[in-house]
C-alpha cells in the first residue's frame, strides 16, 4: 500500500490523495486549490499522475476544495466511476455549474482558456455513483469503502478503506459538533491509518451559545446604527446556520425583524436539497420541522434570485442584513455589496466562515485598510466581527477527541489495552496550524504523527512507515 499527497499538505484547500492498493489506484479527493499565490498555476498544471490509469475516485463532499479538478480528471482520460454520498452528488452538480462563472473571468483575465465548462460537468456527473452512509462497498477487487457522517456539511462524510488486511482513514473535512443543523460527525476506532483535517488545528471556537449572543448583538447594534449587516457566507452549510438562527431569533422576538437579503442563487438551490435530505438532520432541527416549522423561513426575509433583484437591494434604506457568496470573497454577489458597503463606517462586516490565505476575505479579516474589488480600490471603513461558532470545521479540541477513540499502540509498561493505529497524518490545514495538531497527537495521544510535504510518497506496511519525497534519491 502506498500514498502520495498530492495535494491538502501545508494548506487548506486542494485536497488530493492517491492510494495504491490491491494492485490499483484509488483518488481520494480532487480538488481546487483556493486563496493561495499559486493556485491558478496549480488548477491549470497537469496532474502528476495519469488519469487514465486511476480505478477508482471516493470524494468525503462537494466542496470546490474537494471536487474543483473532477472535470479536468475526466477530460484528461478517467473513465471509471466516483463514490459520495446521495447529498454530495446532488450537491456536485451545482458547485460546479455555479464555478463556472468564476472559473472563466479568472480565465478571460489570465488569457488562458477556463479549465472546465458545461460539457465537462455533464460528463464528470455521469461517473457519479450514490453510496448511503454505513454501507460497505467493494469499489474494486478487494477494496472496502465505507461512509460515516463528517458533520460538516449535508452528506459529508469520513472514509474507511480497507484492503490488503489495513485500514486507512480520511477524515475529510471533520464538523462542529455543535452544528444547529446536523447530527455530530461519527467517531471510528479502528484504523492503522488516519488522515485527519486541521483548519483550525491550533485554536478552539467559542460556545455555540456565544455565537448566537455575537449574532444578535451585531443585528442589534446594526439596527440602532441604521446600518448593513454584511454577511459573505458559503452556500452550503453556513448559509443554511444562519437562516436557521435568524429564524429562531426573530420568531422568538430577540431581535427587531428588519429586512434580512438571502442573495445567493447558488445558496437558494442548495437549500432546496437540504430539504430533500431532513433524515440527516440533528434531533432539534428535525423536532421543530416535525412541529411545522420551516426552519430556513422567517417574516423580512427576502430571497433575491435574479440580478436585477440583488442590485435592487441598493434602494432599500438601513437597516438591513445582506447574506451573499462567496464565503471567502473571492467572486459572487458578495462582492457587488461590498464595494458598496465596506467604505460606510456604519456598516458592520460578519466572518461566519474560515477565511483561507491570500483571499480577498481573509485580507479583510485581517484589517487591511485598503483592498481591491473588482479593480476597483476601496476603503475599509466597516466594523469587522467574527464569529467561529458557526465553522462547520471542528476545532482542535474536537479533532483530539475524534482521534483518541482510535485504539492507540501498546504501552505495556502502565498496562494500556494494544490497539493498531500507527500513524496520522495531518492534513488540510495552513502548515503552523498542522504544526501544532501534530505536537499535540504525539504528545497527548502518544501517537506517531507527521504533517506531510507536497509530493510526498510514503510506503505502508503492516510494521512499518517509510516515507520518500517523490524526485528524491
Amino acid at each position: 500500500m502506498k500514498l502520495h499527497f498530492f495535494g491538502g499538505a501545508g494548506t487548506v484547500t486542494g485536497a488530493c490523495y492517491l492510494l495504491e492498493v490491491a494492485g490499483k489506484k484509488i483518488l481520494m479527493e480532487c480538488g481546487l486549490l483556493q486563496g493561495e499565490a499559486e493556485a491558478d498555476d496549480y488548477n491549470n498544471s497537469e496532474f502528476k499522475f495519469n488519469p487514465a490509469e486511476i480505478d477508482a475516485v471516493v470524494v468525503s463532499h462537494s466542496h470546490l476544495d474537494h471536487i474543483g479538478r473532477l472535470p479536468q480528471l475526466v477530460k484528461a482520460g478517467f473513465e471509471e466511476k466516483i463514490y459520495a454520498t446521495p447529498p454530495t452528488v446532488d450537491f456536485a452538480r451545482i458547485i460546479l455549474e455555479d464555478s463556472i462563472k468564476i472559473l472563466e473571468e479568472k480565465a478571460r483575465h489570465a488569457g488562458v482558456i477556463p479549465i472546465f465548462g458545461d460539457q465537462e460537468v455533464d460528463q464528470i456527473m455521469k461517473h457519479f455513483v450514490p453510496v448511503d452512509y454505513y454501507k460497505k462497498t467493494e469499489i474494486l477487487p478487494g477494496v472496502l469503502v465505507e461512509f460515516f457522517n463528517a458533520g460538516h456539511i449535508l452528506g459529508s462524510a469520513v472514509i474507511k478503506i480497507a484492503a490488503e488486511g489495513q485500514i486507512i482513514v480520511f477524515s475529510g473535512d471533520l464538523g462542529n459538533p455543535s452544528s444547529p443543523l446536523l447530527k455530530a460527525p461519527d467517531f471510528l476506532e479502528e484504523a492503522d491509518y488516519v488522515l485527519i483535517e486541521s483548519a483550525y488545528g491550533d485554536r478552539n471556537h467559542e460556545s455555540p451559545e456565544k455565537a448566537k449572543e455575537i449574532i444578535e448583538d451585531v443585528v442589534e447594534d446594526a439596527v440602532a446604527n441604521k446600518g448593513v449587516l454584511l454577511i459573505p457566507s458559503f452556500a452550503l452549510e453556513r448559509t443554511q446556520q444562519l437562516l436557521y438562527h435568524l429564524n429562531e431569533l426573530v420568531e422568538n422576538h430577540k431581535v427587531p425583524a428588519i429586512p434580512v437579503y438571502f442573495d445567493s442563487p447558488l445558496a437558494l438551490r442548495a437549500t432546496s436539497i437540504y430539504a430533500k435530505y431532513p433524515h440527516y438532520y440533528n434531533k432539534e432541527a428535525t423536532d421543530q420541522i416535525r412541529k411545522g416549522d420551516d426552519i430556513f423561513t422567517f417574516p423580512g426575509l427576502n430571497v433575491t434570485r435574479s440580478s436585477e433583484e440583488s442590485k435592487a437591494i441598493n434602494n432599500v434604506d438601513p437597516p438591513k442584513i445582506i447574506i451573499a457568496g462567496s464565503g471567502m470573497s473571492q467572486g459572487g454577489r458578495i462582492l457587488h455589496h461590498e464595494q458598496r458597503y465596506l467604505s460606510d463606517p456604519k456598516t458592520i462586516m460578519l466572518f461566519v466562515t474560515y477565511q483561507a490565505a491570500g483571499t480577498l476575505g481573509r485580507r479583510i479579516f485581517d484589517g487591511d485598510k485598503k483592498v481591491k474589488i473588482l479593480d476597483q480600490e476601496i476603503s475599509v471603513k466597516a466594523r469587522i466581527e467574527k464569529i467561529s461558532g458557526y465553522s462547520s470545521h471542528a476545532d482542535q479540541k474536537f479533532l483530539l477527541e475524534w482521534l483518541n477513540h482510535f485504539q492507540k499502540p501498546c504501552y505495556p509498561d502502565i498496562g494500556e489495552k494494544c490497539g493498531r493505529l500507527k500513524k496520522v497524518w495531518i492534513v488540510q490545514g495552513e502548515r503552523s496550524a498542522s504544526e501544532v495538531l501534530a505536537t499535540l497527537v504525539r504528545d497527548q495521544l502518544g501517537v506517531e504523527a507527521e504533517v506531510p510535504q507536497l509530493d510526498q510518497s510514503v510506503e505502508l506496511t503492516e510494521t512499518a512507515v517509510v516515507g520518500e519525497a517523490i524526485g528524491v534519491k
